[in-house]
């Protein structure tokens, strides 16, 4: 009666330690993509997403600014025409 108890337990052991082996497994491989894709992003010079949002503001206040100017330049010119 104690041998198949005995089997039960190597086998539980033994699949115990093929899921260990593949989760490492799968730790390695994560790693290893995550890297490549990190050296493909830095070699394709994208850029992050705060200096986008930082140069998409800068764009916004310069269109604004030049709205201003140009509303500016529109008077000063209307009160040298009369």
């Amino acid at each position: 009666m104690d041998a198949p108890n005995k089997f039960f337990d190597e086998m539980s052991k033994m699949m115990t330690n093929a899921m260990g082996v593949a989760q490492g497994a799968r730790t390695e491989a994560e790693t290893a993509m995550k890297s490549w894709m990190d050296r493909w992003l830095a070699e394709r010079d994208f850029v992050t997403r705060e200096e986008f949002d930082a140069v998409r503001a800068m764009a916004q206040k310069a269109r604004e600014e030049n709205e201003a100017l140009k509303t500016r330049l529109d008077a000063l010119e209307g009160k040298s025409n009369l």
